[in-house]
């Protein structure tokens, strides 16, 4: 086999991995608008152009970013919807909700990763970019509330409380971004679990 031929897939792979990185980083630092995609391709060491190749136009990146965003909140639902057998942790459902909320929170990433919770609040302008980040919001909402007993066509109350939960958990990320703001900024999960459980119990508990 013709070793270049055999590098191109992984190549490949590898420039779509870059650029998705950078834009992460980009969008989430800095927002949609300020981004530039010459910044975004310099960030990732390639050619300007495989922005285009490779997602279409830098609102096809931004709506990839948004899927790998939300691909970390379904794990993270993974963790509070209740399994087949229904069953729960020790510690209950309260406390799997709260373990899940200040893992998002205080974000199990190295310090030059881009933030999943930052980036859902950003905003591209591009009407289905602008779709797929509030259904992916509110589909981890209404997982949150599902935990906790809601299903589709209850009454909302519990939704709304799931969803003040998930605005806390936005909040505390985006007060994390300002080294200055301690204790918070510097708390760990495991010292803003049981802060995060406390508050889980108020408003679904």
């Amino acid at each position: 086999m013709d070793p270049v031929a055999a590098r191109r897939p992984r190549d490949a792979e590898a420039t779509r991995a870059a650029l998705l990185h950078a834009g992460m980083r980009f969008f989430t630092q800095h927002g949609y608008g300020a981004t530039t995609v010459r910044q975004i391709a310099d960030e990732a060491g390639v050619n300007v152009a495989l922005i285009n190749r490779y997602f279409t136009s830098k609102e096809g990146l931004f709506e990839a970013c948004l899927v790998e965003a939300g691909a970390v909140l379904e794990n993270a639902a993974a963790e509070v919807a209740p399994d087949e057998a229904g069953s729960a942790d020790d510690d209950g459902v309260t406390a799997r909700i709260a373990a899940a909320i200040s893992r998002q929170a205080t974000g199990t990433r190295a310090a030059d990763e881009p933030h999943s919770l930052l980036l859902l609040l950003r905003s591209s302008g591009d009407d289905d970019a602008e779709r797929l980040r509030l259904a992916m919001l509110a589909g981890y909402a209404e997982k949150l509330a599902g935990a906790a007993g809601w299903t589709r066509g209850d009454d909302d109350a519990v939704l709304l409380r799931a969803q003040v939960l998930l605005a806390t958990a936005v909040g505390i990320a985006v007060l994390r971004a300002a080294e200055g703001f301690a204790p918070l900024a510097q708390a760990t999960h495991a010292q803003l679990r049981p802060v995060m459980r406390d508050t889980v119990e108020a408003l679904l508990g």
